[in-house]
């Protein structure tokens, strides 16, 4: 069955995409940890990230890098964490999440935005890059 994930990089379903290039998708995710907080994939539907070939996984942390540090210029925060979590959604991806404190990283607590919100983060982020 089709992931959530290969029906936005189909444009089935609308993201704030911040980045796409032939192999990855970055787009904000839309129950974020904090502002900012940022999916990366690979257009390649694969549930595992250590079942990527390496040439894909070194790309999507590549590319998740250059996300990051356009994150990181863009939102005011300590630093960007990484993770790769989540079993709700099978497809590789990548969270790049703007850490103020560890609370961000627990997914526990979540931050609501606005559209308009999401929209001001990502043409903040979108510049940066």
């Amino acid at each position: 069955m089709t992931s959530i994930f290969t029906k936005i990089i189909n444009e089935e379903i609308p993201c704030y995409k911040i980045a796409e290039t032939e192999g990855y998708l970055a787009f904000l995710d839309i129950n974020p940890n904090s502002r900012g907080h940022t999916l990366c994939i690979p257009k390649k539907e694969v549930d595992k990230i250590f079942d990527l070939d390496e040439a894909t996984y070194n790309g999507l942390m590549s590319f998740s890098r250059r996300i990051a540090l356009a994150i990181e210029k863009a939102i005011p925060c300590k630093r960007v964490g990484i993770t790769v979590i989540g079993l709700e959604v099978p497809h590789t991806h990548v969270h790049l999440i703007p850490l103020h404190s560890m609370e961000d990283a627990r997914f526990i607590q979540k931050t609501k935005l606005s559209s308009e919100e999401f929209q001001e983060v990502l043409d903040a982020i979108k510049a940066q890059l």
